[in-house]
């Protein structure tokens, strides 16, 4: 089987968990210290979305890091098939709450002019929180494709 960069097992699929869960995790953080983020729905299903990414990216980072330790081999296909399925619905999950914030931001900055008129928003945070979010979706979905790859390859 060939190697793929972000394959499971190796340090470039390590790196790529790490990131995602990095990013997933400023996300959630700058989000939680913008004032009245619990306000608007779409910003809670960023916040939930993120957990999960940050929940799914631990793990598969452990395993990798397992695996880098003890030199095992994780190219099982049902294993494999585990990481296509987790990936792609995280990766889906995050694109959604990520594009429904970004909507909202959108929204309350050029349309109705709530971030200048309101001073209990934190646009400046959400927006940040946002941008984690599209940056830790990026490399979801770069580990998505490569997972994808690599059970067809099976």
């Amino acid at each position: 089987m060939k190697e793929l960069f972000g394959s499971p097992g190796r340090k470039s699929g390590l790196m790529l968990r790490v990131g995602q869960c990095v990013f997933a995790a400023a996300s959630i953080g700058v989000m939680a210290s913008a004032t009245a983020f619990s306000t608007i729905t779409a910003f809670c299903y960023l916040i939930a979305s993120m957990g999960l990414q940050v929940l799914w990216s631990f793990g598969l980072a452990c395993l990798d890091v397992h695996a880098l330790r003890s030199n095992k081999d994780l190219y099982n296909h049902i294993l494999v098939s585990l990481f296509v399925v987790g990936d792609w619905v995280t990766a889906t999950l995050s694109l959604a709450a990520a594009c429904s914030s970004a909507g909202v931001i959108v929204l309350f900055t050029r349309d109705t002019s709530i971030c200048r008129v309101e001073t209990k928003f934190s646009c400046g945070m959400f927006q940040i929180s946002i941008a984690f979010a599209f940056a830790s979706w990026f490399l979801v979905s770069i580990s998505s494709c490569i997972m994808f790859w690599l059970v067809a390859s099976m």
